[in-house]
């Protein structure tokens, strides 16, 4: 069980992530735009061909390749958290390596199977299998501003923090990602300082075995009980 609720941690993510796509896919026409709080929080219907927050690679089997990474990257991910978890490892890495798990196979869940389910493959995709768009929909505008014209290079242009669109698995790869950069010191310092009070330890053994290897003298010559000759 132990090893387990870091996967179940992956399949809660997994359930929510394709949830929220297949509602906004039945509920919303694509770029529509609902406000959820204000004007700083939306739900925008995007289909994303690409990488996570937006980016995309751009050529011609680009997609392909990205999705066949995105498996091979899963199947890696799992193995190490399985891996991980029969280790004395800090629960805090394991349960951020579950939300990774969990948002890696939502994605991947996009690009296999939903340009044959959904339909939403690339226009002129050699096979709908593993050419599906990943569904975006959370948008978070924060603010937004034109640049004074004095201000070299960018004067008069508009600018909009932050613009990507991106769903709950980019959300729990990039939570899991940023906490394990954070908190990496407390996640595996123990384990070096517990790996270094163990080296220590052999060491000084070691040192007392061979003090107590030197201090044993050989034994003194006995006498026989026969004398040289006169």
């Amino acid at each position: 069980m132990k090893t387990g609720r870091y996967f179940l941690l992956a399949l809660l993510v997994i359930i929510i992530d394709q949830t929220t796509k297949l509602l906004v896919h039945y509920n919303m026409d694509l770029h529509q735009e609902i406000n959820v709080i204000g004007d700083w929080f939306r739900l925008h219907y995007l289909l994303n061909p690409g990488m996570a927050f937006g980016f995309k690679w751009n050529t011609e089997f680009g997609k392909l390749a990205l999705t066949i990474f995105r498996i091979a990257a899963m199947f890696a991910i799992g193995y190490y958290l399985w891996r991980m978890s029969k280790r004395n490892v800090h629960p805090g890495f394991l349960w951020c390596m579950g939300l990774i798990l969990g948002g890696a196979v939502g994605n991947v869940i996009d690009s296999t199977f939903y340009g044959v389910l959904l339909n939403n493959h690339l226009p002129g995709s050699p096979t709908p299998w593993f050419h599906g768009q990943v569904i975006d929909m959370l948008f978070f505008p924060l603010f937004e501003f034109v640049w004074p014209d004095w201000v070299p290079f960018v004067g008069g242009d508009y600018f909009l923090f932050f613009s990507p669109v991106f769903n709950i698995a980019d959300s729990a790869i990039f939570i899991g990602v940023v906490i394990i950069l954070i908190m990496q010191k407390k996640f595996f310092g123990d384990r070096r300082q517990k790996e270094d009070a163990k080296s220590d330890t052999v060491q000084e053994d070691g040192a007392t075995t061979q003090e107590s290897d030197a201090g044993v003298s050989e034994p003194a010559p006995t006498d026989s009980g026969t004398s040289a000759p006169k």
